[in-house]
């Protein structure tokens, strides 16, 4: 027996509220982790909507002095994290409530994570043990309220944050950036159009594939993978197809949380090319995944026809091999409107060497089922980009 190979340590995450209409104990929470101002952060789509009135007014309610900052991209980067802070500090807060997809969560866990430092933020890359560096009793609580299910961001304890000066997309880690509090209400999510459910789905089931493929040893994350994928499998295609389907919508937003429980157990090519490219084009994370899929599967069998066996069995697919899976991936995202090549999204091969190096260097690489080279990771991005399976 290989005794290195089972030295791990395993994490678990936290304390979750799940059901329909639980956003109206969001004023408990904050108090429960001691806020009495909390800054309710998220995104410019989502501040101007009901939703977040409806959690602000009921924060007021509860005799709480909340305020908004949304100034955030998509791809949430360092100066909106920067900008966050200033507005944390101006307003006299003392918590966060990073409420909608992973764009608002990333950054309100950054902001969190900022207020209390005197380095930047880079310095605490998930790069050896930079995440020692953080004074950890200066950080703020978090209270995470998802509005989409996807980059399950909300049991993570990393935020992906862009730095735009080096063109890259930076993982900022501390144990502790995991919120306190999770609110899991689906009613959150039953206005979400069909196109971006559909990239936000297959962004959770990109974190339970590539957990689930991982060498890693840690079968409890390989095990709630697996069940993410079948929630997933079973209720996607229903929350595309009819948004107001609560049922579909709650399932949908645990697979999410499942998916990013499980890839403490790695992830791999998908997010090692994703990275770099929504780093240099700003393209939706869990698009970029949806579209790489097929084409890092297909590269990754010979490495992984053993658990995509086992998939395909508790999926109850009709052929219980890779080639079985791959076929059910190709079929849902025909199904769900997901391209199938990334040159439909106006992507390019003008800076694929560069692209190339990024993937190589990605700290997701490090946990895909095979070592790729630079070449190998360019010959896969091309293929992507063609459509070539």
């Amino acid at each position: 027996m290989d005794a290195s190979r089972y030295r791990m340590n395993w994490n678990y995450p936290t304390a979750i509220r799940v059901g329909p209409g639980r956003l109206a104990e969001l004023p408990e929470a904050c108090r429960e982790l001691g806020m009495h101002a909390p800054l309710l952060v998220t995104d410019p789509g989502l501040a101007g909507l009901p939703m977040v009135e409806q959690a602000l007014a009921g924060c007021r309610a509860f005799g709480l002095r909340p305020g908004l900052f949304s100034a955030i991209k998509g791809n949430p980067t360092g100066q909106n994290v920067s900008d966050g802070v200033a507005a944390f500090k101006a307003g006299r807060h003392d918590g966060v409530i990073a409420f909608g997809g992973g764009s608002a969560l990333d950054a309100g866990k950054a902001v969190a994570l900022m207020v209390g430092q005197d380095r930047p933020l880079w310095d605490f890359e998930d790069v050896g043990d930079n995440y020692q560096r953080v004074n950890v009793t200066r950080m703020a609580p978090v209270v995470a309220v998802p509005t989409t299910a996807g980059t399950g961001s909300e049991v993570g304890r990393v935020a992906v944050i862009t730095d735009e000066q080096a063109q890259l997309k930076r993982l900022i880690f501390h144990p502790r950036l995991l919120p306190a509090i999770v609110i899991l209400d689906p009613e959150l999510c039953l206005g979400l159009p069909p196109k971006v459910t559909a990239a936000t789905g297959m962004d959770a089931l990109s974190h339970c594939l590539e957990a689930y493929c991982s060498p890693l040893f840690h079968p409890m994350a390989e095990g709630v993978a697996l069940q993410g994928m079948r929630l997933i499998h079973d209720y996607l295609p229903q929350a595309v197809a009819n948004g107001s389907d609560l049922e579909a919508r709650l399932h949908m937003l645990v697979a999410s949380t499942m998916g990013a429980t499980a890839f403490q157990r790695g992830l791999g090519a998908m997010h090692a090319l994703a990275h770099p490219l929504g780093a240099l084009y700003d393209c939706h994370h869990g698009l970029l995944n949806a579209i790489l899929m097929p084409y890092v599967l297909e590269a990754n069998r010979t490495a992984i026809e053993r658990p995509l066996s086992r998939l395909g069995r508790y999926l109850g697919l009709a052929r219980c091999d890779a080639q079985g899976v791959l076929e059910w991936i190709l079929r849902l995202r025909e199904e769900i409107g997901i391209p199938h090549s990334l040159a439909e999204i106006g992507l390019d091969d003008s800076q694929a060497e560069r692209i190339a190096q990024m993937a190589e260097l990605d700290p997701s690489a490090a946990t895909n089922p095979i070592a790729f080279t630079r070449a190998e990771y360019r010959q896969l991005f091309e293929r992507a980009l063609r459509g070539s399976l």
